[in-house]
């Protein structure tokens, strides 16, 4: 802490001392230009940076910001196929909307808070209302190019992270009306960076469901949707449905749902083609109306419990003004949707029930048949709180963080990590940030409960703590960490856990893995080191690279993460934490993995064991 001085300085003295280099003047006051402010300070504009390992990484949100662009072109009626190519890392959208005004090319793609989104009769239903999409992009690539066409003249901007290059205008004849834009990320801003084709495909494939009638076109695929959110269902969840999906587009809303034998709500939710992983008051008015509508059908009082419980339902909201609660756009504020939407579903409900007797029955079946397991349930669970009521007030192996999911900002980036034993935590519990890092430490391998009953985790203590421990025993939404992070020794007992794991999520709480909230830390298997230089080394390639850059090498091999010091351990999770998200194709698959690899020990799992054996 400073200290204050017992004698103020004389003015005099002190213009003297600020002339020695800290003065504060005019000189001192920097104005950045709006895409200077984006290179420098980038975080704020696409979030994190990445390699394109991860889906939610700058680079794809860079082709994002482009894509949106066309898709609201076909929104309002203009243009109904888009085409995207990829060629190393350069990167193409053309669209046959009505193109940029020629005369604004330039300023349409540089000059922040300048565009048409602002203009309700010309955007009504947009993301981006900042007016800094291309922009961010022009600004964050290495080439930017736009060409923008309009009955046969056409209008060029060429730039270089930002600063423009050339411009040129003239007769196009040839070119339909439309847009095109092409860029390359900054390695200077990116580093190492590479694309990955599925979640350019996953993002495509959004795009085309909450667009029927919209063709993409991408390196010779077609992605297309003619019946929207019902196909998105199909995708997801294929033949494991217990009615046919119940589909309903109006104007401003959409919505799809069906039940399935597994535990747990799953949701799909968009507002302006934007997902919110997070869900938001849409969703909740959609679960909420599904509620009501189905009690007014069946003249029942049902429990919102009983009825959601195997749902999966997708939802798209299209809205002029959006509120999101963060910057990342994953979770809806608007408050004065809640009612609108609640009454639009159940007017639906009831009439997709009427006119489909057989779903109607189906449907009557599972909420008896949910009705039970929570009877049954209900009993369990009093027997496992009379055994752990101490836990409500402290639960055993669990470091717990200063800061949760609810409290706003300041929890947002809260994480709990999943550890196996003492000695794995030991470091990690030295080396947290108390504010926003909580671990909780397994004795040893989980129970598998692939194919077992919800009532199983309340006879196990271990699997009960760690459900308290993540708040999610009455629903998911009382999850208390952002992230949970599987951190596990890098060897086969390791992986084995993480497997256990991962069943635990996947077959009870797989809502948890499709919001974007379950994830695997990677720590460092190596450690190369001389008395200058010391390389951390996540792959035996990096290892090989390390050997023959550091001259005479002392090399140690991690086997566990109690061997990783405290003072080490910081830097694996801090700001250089390397997580791989956990995530899914597709619901319809999650079955068959887990059959094969948790299920029975079948011929054809040994026979993949055999021919694996390395």
């Amino acid at each position: 802490m400073a200290k204050t001085p017992t004698k103020p300085t004389p003015r005099a003295k002190r213009s003297g001392a600020a002339a020695g280099g800290n003065e504060y003047d005019e000189s001192k006051i920097k104005t950045l230009s709006s895409l200077e402010h984006i290179r420098l300070r980038t975080g704020m504009y696409i979030g994190r940076l990445g390699d394109g390992s991860n889906l939610d990484d700058g680079i794809y949100i860079l082709l994002k910001e482009v894509l949106d662009n066309s898709i609201d072109e076909f929104i309002m009626g203009h243009g109904s196929s888009v085409e995207v190519k990829f060629k190393d890392n350069l990167v193409t959208v053309r669209d046959y909307g009505r193109g940029i005004p020629l005369g604004k090319v330039v300023e349409c793609v540089s000059v922040i808070n300048t565009g048409a989104k602002y203009n309700d009769e010309v955007f009504q239903f947009s993301v981006g209302l900042n007016g800094v999409g291309t922009k961010a992009v022009n600004a964050l690539s290495e080439h930017f190019r736009v060409v923008a066409f309009r009955d046969g003249k056409f209008s060029e901007a060429i730039f270089q992270r930002g600063n423009l290059v050339s411009q040129k205008q003239g007769a196009s004849s040839k070119h339909k009306n439309g847009t095109y834009v092409e860029f390359w990320p900054d390695p200077e801003i990116f580093g190492e960076f590479e694309f990955n084709r599925e979640f350019i495909e996953q993002r495509l494939w959004n795009y085309a469901y909450l667009n029927a009638g919209l063709t993409i076109k991408f390196d010779g695929s077609i992605y297309k949707s003619e019946r929207g959110l019902y196909d998105l269902l199909e995708a997801e969840i294929g033949t494991d449905r217990m009615y046919d999906i119940a589909h309903y587009k109006g104007k401003h809303l959409e919505f799809s749902f069906t039940h399935t034998e597994n535990y747990g709500e799953t949701y799909f939710s968009f507002v302006n083609g934007q997902f919110t992983s997070d869900g938001g008051t849409h969703q909740s008015a959609f679960r909420e109306g599904i509620l009501k509508g189905v009690n007014e059908f069946f003249q029942k009082n049902y429990s919102g419990l009983d009825v959601r419980e195997g749902i999966a339902g997708a939802i798209a909201v299209k809205l002029q003004n959006p509120i999101f609660e963060s910057q990342t756009k994953n979770k809806l504020g608007n408050t004065e949707v809640r009612t609108p939407i609640v009454n639009e579903v159940r007017t639906a409900i009831v009439d997709f029930l009427h006119k489909n007797k057989t779903a109607a029955t189906r449907l009557s079946t599972k909420i008896a048949h949910n009705e039970r397991l929570r009877k049954e349930l209900t009993a369990v669970r009093k027997e496992a709180r009379e055994a752990a009521k101490k836990i409500a007030l402290k639960i055993p192996n669990l470091r717990d963080c200063k800061f949760h999911l609810d409290d706003g900002p300041k929890g947002e980036n809260s994480t709990i990590f999943i550890t196996e034993g003492q000695s794995a935590s030991g470091s990690m519990v030295s080396a947290r940030d108390v504010y926003t890092q909580a671990i909780f430490s397994l004795r040893g391998k989980p129970q598998n409960v692939y194919g077992k009953k919800r009532a199983e985790i309340y006879k196990n203590e271990e699997l009960y703590n760690m459900m308290m421990a993540l708040g999610i025993e009455d629903d998911v939404e009382g999850l208390r960490y952002g992230r949970i992070v599987i951190a596990t020794d890098a060897d086969h007992d390791g992986f084995h856990i993480r497997n256990l794991l991962l069943t635990f999520f996947l077959n009870y709480f797989e809502d948890l893995v499709v919001a974007n909230r379950v994830y695997i830390l990677e720590t460092p298997l190596f450690r190369v080191r001389n008395k200058q230089v010391t390389r951390y080394c996540y792959s035996p390639k990096e290892r090989d690279e390390a050997l023959e850059q550091i001259s005479n090498p002392e090399i140690t091999r991690f086997k566990g993460l109690g061997e990783i010091s405290p003072k080490e351990f910081g830097q694996f999770i801090g700001d250089d934490i390397r997580l791989v998200r956990v995530s899914i194709k597709a619901l319809k698959g999650i079955h068959d993995t887990l059959t094969f690899f948790m299920g029975k020990n079948t011929p054809d799992r040994r026979n993949f064991i055999m021919d694996n054996l390395i």
